[in-house]
């Protein structure tokens, strides 16, 4: 196995007991949890995908599958593996297997390609990938090929479906099968997975989330959604996010007892006829979708009278858009804001119309602390917009194997600083105003500005470029790329742009939604200007174009 940076998420010893004696954290780990839940629900369905679905029993004893067969194979308690699935019921038997041998998933999602998933395997490092062979016309097999061949610390390579040159999982699960796993390999205190984060500057970090604060998150969040083992929870969205993991997402509804209905797509066609068919009770979306479905229901030949509640959240729901859920859909509305690196916001079932409306929610904990800030970190008035920071009982305090990333995002005093501007209500409510860096939010896709910079500049007819974002009223956001070309004569087309940044291995919600070609940047009268501020100046000039 890879010589490993030490995984860990350390709290100061004071704010543990504080945690723990407040009854947060009950010292469960993700190995137990199914076999708990095995034990209570064990004919109840679990999972429903597109081809088969699975009891909580046949669940339980696929992850035990899974598990042996990867200690078959020689990868040992704490090896670190990149888990790259769709929405199909094998990711979930794989991130139980991984937990129950002891091992730490990485999540992928399914549009990153080769550049971000390299960097994934580097930064952990990775020891093993576990992805699929074809997937929405993708052929993974051949990414795999050469992320093994990048990244020679890459020891084993699983994929579900034809495997090609590597090992299928059929064939990993064949290998388990007569061999016990041992139980209780983990602590709960123990790092249980990495997630990525939205990459605000360069590509993302890696997220370490403990067994302890997740599920806190998990019970809270059920609690809060009113999620119970009669629920049913359509993951519409890539479930490699955090929002349909956790909030209560898929393993909310598991943590409950119910059900999780895995859709392949977000379009509301296949999503309304998985909701009529499983009588789904509850999904998430974000802001776009909820577009596209408010626009198709009207037209719609499915019932979809079983949904009771639509989350949303990864980006912000203007107010406009907010007040025609209930009214169309005919369910409830539940704003969420959170972050993969901790803090989560519900508005609640019981709020009011008002709430629900031009809010994103209040904190899941009475512990979680909230402090907004102004540019120079000192408190801003009550009401006003400022930098929100937080801490709390499943806040991380630091990123994996990133110490420059961590001088910047964390305070001395360890509060997370989220990059969000936000204002408090007197109720303890919050509303989002935006990002204070140069993140840019598509559809909930949180694409850094800078890494795109950085592509566009190793093309030989580019001399120099920025990407800004511009408001959309579809996507929330989308991404323009101001170019300065190095010459007229060898200046290359807007779908040469995109077509660069598509064979640099980026996933495609990286590719600039928009290209401009100009002469030049304007800089100050000092001759040189940040680049922030350049962004902002370009930022400023397309929107005043467009108005």
């Amino acid at each position: 196995m890879t010589s490993h940076i030490p995984l860990q998420q350390i709290w100061p010893t004071e704010f543990v007991q504080k945690y723990t004696q407040a009854g947060y954290w009950e010292g469960q780990c993700f190995g137990d949890l199914l076999a708990q839940r095995a034990q209570d629900y064990a004919d109840q369905l679990a999972v429903i995908g597109p081809q088969e679905q699975w009891s909580y029993a046949q669940l339980n004893q696929k992850a035990s599958l899974v598990a042996a067969g990867l200690q078959q194979l020689g990868l040992k308690q704490g090896a670190r593996v990149l888990v790259q699935l769709p929405n199909i019921p094998e990711f979930i038997s794989v991130v139980f297997g991984l937990f129950r041998a002891g091992m730490i998933p990485i999540y992928a999602l399914p549009a990153h390609r080769i550049t971000e998933l390299a960097h994934f395997a580097d930064q952990a490092p990775a020891d093993a990938y576990i992805g699929v062979d074809h997937f929405d016309g993708f052929d993974y097999v051949q990414q795999a090929q050469t992320l093994h061949s990048r990244c020679p610390q890459l020891q084993h390579v699983i994929l579900v479906g034809e495997a090609g040159p590597f090992i299928s999982l059929e064939q990993l699960m064949h290998q388990g099968q007569g061999i016990t796993v041992p139980d209780n390999v983990s602590h709960a205190t123990d790092v249980a997975f990495l997630q990525i984060s939205g990459g605000s500057t360069g590509l993302s970090k890696l997220i370490p989330r403990t067994h302890n604060d997740y599920i806190y998150t998990l019970r809270e969040s059920a609690r809060i959604c009113g999620v119970n083992a009669q629920s049913r929870f359509l993951a519409a969205l890539p479930i490699a996010h955090n929002f349909p993991m956790s909030s209560p997402g898929f393993l909310g509804t598991l943590y409950a007892g119910g059900c999780v209905v895995l859709s392949s797509t977000p379009e509301p066609e296949a999503c309304f006829a998985l909701i009529e068919k499983h009588r789904v009770s509850f999904t998430s979306l974000v802001p776009p979708l909820l577009l596209m479905w408010l626009e198709y229901a009207p037209h719609s030949r499915y019932d979809i009278s079983s949904l009771q509640t639509i989350q949303v959240g990864g980006a912000k729901l203007i107010p406009e858009v907010a007040k025609r859920v209930t009214p169309t859909l005919g369910v409830q509305l539940q704003q969420v804001f959170g972050m993969a690196e901790g803090l989560v916001n519900y508005t609640r079932l019981h709020d009011d119309a008002y709430l629900v409306t031009h809010t994103q929610g209040r904190p899941i904990s009475p512990d979680d602390e909230i402090r907004i800030v102004d540019d120079n970190d000192q408190p801003v008035a009550p009401g006003q917009a400022g930098h929100l920071l937080t801490r709390g009982p499943y806040t991380i305090r630091a990123y994996h194997n990133n110490p420059s990333a961590n001088a910047r995002s964390f305070t001395a005093d360890g509060f997370y600083r989220t990059g969000d501007i936000v204002q408090l209500t007197e109720q303890g409510y919050l509303i989002v105003q935006g990002r204070a860096n140069d993140h840019i939010n598509r559809a909930g896709e949180k694409i850094s500005a800078e890494e795109i910079e950085d592509h566009l500049l190793a093309h030989p007819a580019v001399f120099d470029a920025a990407v800004v974002s511009v408001p959309d009223d579809y996507l929330g956001e989308r991404s323009c790329a101001f170019i300065i070309p190095k010459s007229d004569h060898a200046k290359p087309r807007a779908l040469d742009i995109k077509r660069w940044i598509r064979q640099r291995g980026l996933a495609d919600f990286k590719v600039p939604d928009q290209v401009i070609f100009v002469d030049k940047f304007d800089i100050t009268a000092a001759g040189k200007i940040s680049r922030k501020q350049l962004r902002a100046q370009l930022s400023q000039l397309l929107q005043n174009y467009h108005d």
